[in-house]
């Protein structure tokens, strides 16, 4: 309403100003470096980065002989490789809001069955390797099978395969080591120039399980069932599916580590990956992944992997007992979870009060 006496032309322009003022705010709220760099600070990964970042400042002042050096760093990234390849896989079942416990054990199904084939049965490396990674892959279908069909929670359906993929490893090896061919040794012992095959492998698998998390379908439904499993269901997802998948894909990766972890030793024996499930699964914890489901990064898997190698590293070279190492990851662990617990807790009362406002 225009006041008695005021020019019509001055409240035009008053108006225009304001629009303008209005519209500058608004583009300034919008600003993408603004937002990219809020994304940045405000990332899991970003807080699991500066924590590996502080670890190896503290062990190259302490260190300073030993661990800065490209051979040990080199021999670092190989000996957590084939924990983080296994990372990935349970990180994906993970952001569903299951668990599996059986990876560790699948790790030694897998080696050992590719082992025993290529030394008992004389068949092909690839081959070999072929089957070890179904091996795995069924032992996957196994746990989704008692997951989805008989409604088992997923720690007593993957406790109970982590039985029996021991048990097979046992079977098929009676208890001893079946040795392995030199071609399949140079696997996990050989170099592409400076760079152990085995740190090629990692990243390969850590790029193309990143696109196919977030670039894909089937990957953004991966992240809405453990988001809210009852809405991903109402939305049309088959979550029955879902879960069949990231549980055999769990069940391949962690064959693929076991297969991996064997050639870099040369042998293939059944009590690989004994108790490695905690290593895999802490990986996961510590690299940002939530206990509840429906978050976690392929790079924070690998980076929480990193951060239990460099942490195994420092203490040899510290020359600390073996033994405290358990106890730093146990640790790890509950520190992990806890400020996982925390961030939920802050990101919720944060949406409250933006809401409110």
């Amino acid at each position: 309403m225009l006041q008695r006496g005021e020019p019509v032309k001055q409240v035009k322009q008053d108006k225009a100003k304001n629009h303008a003022k209005d519209s500058y705010n608004y583009t300034d709220k919008l600003d993408p470096m603004k937002i990219s760099l809020k994304r940045i600070f405000r990332s899991e990964t970003t807080g699991i980065f500066l924590i590996l970042f502080l670890i190896c400042l503290v062990l190259m002042v302490v260190c300073r002989e030993t661990f800065p050096t490209s051979d040990n760093l080199l021999s670092v990234a190989r000996q957590f490789s084939y924990i983080a390849i296994a990372a990935i896989g349970e990180l994906m079942v993970i952001i569903t809001n299951g668990i599996d416990l059986s990876v560790g054990s699948i790790m030694g199904f897998g080696s050992v069955l590719a082992g025993f084939l290529m030394h008992e049965w004389a068949f092909q490396v690839p081959v070999a390797i072929i089957i070890g990674l179904i091996g795995g892959g069924m032992i996957g279908a196994l746990n989704a099978f008692f997951i989805t069909k008989l409604n088992l929670p997923p720690f007593i359906a993957t406790l109970g395969t982590l039985s029996i993929a021991r048990g097979l490893a046992y079977a098929i090896t009676k208890g001893y080591t079946v040795p392995c061919p030199d071609a399949f040794a140079a696997i996990g012992q050989g170099y592409l120039g400076p760079i152990p095959l085995p740190v090629i492998y990692m990243v390969i698998m850590g790029v193309s399980f990143a696109v196919f998390l977030s670039r894909t379908v089937v990957g953004r439904r991966i992240y809405a069932l453990g988001g809210n499993e009852e809405a991903a269901e109402v939305s049309g997802i088959n979550i029955k599916r879902i879960k069949c998948l990231v549980y055999i894909l769990s069940g391949v990766l962690a064959a693929a580590g076991g297969i991996i972890c064997a050639a870099r030793l040369g042998v293939a024996q059944s009590t690989l990956g004994l108790g490695y499930e905690l290593d895999v699964i802490a990986a996961v914890y510590i690299g940002g992944a939530s206990a509840n489901g429906g978050s976690g990064t392929v790079l924070g898997a690998i980076t929480g992997a990193a951060i239990m190698g460099v942490i195994r590293n420092g203490l040899v070279l510290l020359d600390v007992s073996p033994y405290w190492v358990q106890f730093a990851i146990g640790t790890i662990i509950v520190i992990a979870v806890a400020i996982d617990q925390f961030r939920a807790k802050y990101n919720q009362k944060r949406q409250l009060r933006e809401v409110k406002a």
